[in-house]
């Protein structure tokens, strides 16, 4: 798989892990071209990590990733510090998404990649922690991508939608906190 810069990175076999796909990972990026650099960047259910290396290649200040598989959250290391320089800073989180947004508790970050395995049942309780912990910064939005045959995009108490784009089966719904759009 290659990225911005034409940069290769690793994947684990198989599909255990379902990586963006070059169109939506290219779309997301052109939507948030003027908010990457300098920023602060959480990367949830981060797959083999290419969304985090993305904005690491376009000079995010600080990206976090989580993973529930350790052998990806090794892959994602290995990708991420080939790519980060000496001013990013980047850590991955192997564990279960649900119990470690509760320890960031109060971590603010102000872009928000979710791509959980489509079928998860993860979107609402994810997005709800997300309101609940006050992970995202006041100006800060959540990219959520998602297949609408298996979950539809809703409002959620504290999220209001900005945005949805369709990429064929792949739909990226932007939400940002309800205050900010009034």
């Amino acid at each position: 798989m290659r990225i911005y810069g034409n940069r290769l990175l690793k994947t684990l076999p198989g599909e255990l892990t379902r990586p963006t796909s070059a169109k939506v990972r290219e779309a997301l990026f052109n939507i948030w071209q003027r908010e990457v650099a300098g920023c602060r960047w959480l990367d949830l259910c981060a797959g083999n990590g290419s969304m985090g290396a993305e904005a690491l290649c376009r000079e995010a200040a600080f990206v976090m990733g989580i993973e529930k598989y350790g052998k990806a959250c090794k892959i994602i290391n290995e990708n991420w510090q080939k790519i980060a320089n000496d001013e990013q800073e980047f850590k991955v989180i192997k564990g279960d998404i649900l119990k470690v947004l509760k320890t960031l508790n109060m971590k603010k970050f102000d872009l928000i990649y979710f791509d959980p395995p489509y079928q998860s049942g993860l979107y609402q309780p994810v997005l709800e922690l997300i309101v609940n912990y006050q992970l995202l910064n006041e100006t800060g939005e959540i990219a959520v991508e998602h297949n609408p045959k298996f979950w539809s995009a809703k409002e959620i108490k504290g999220l209001t939608i900005v945005r949805q784009k369709n990429y064929g089966n792949t739909n990226l719904t932007f939400y940002c906190y309800s205050e900010r759009r009034n």
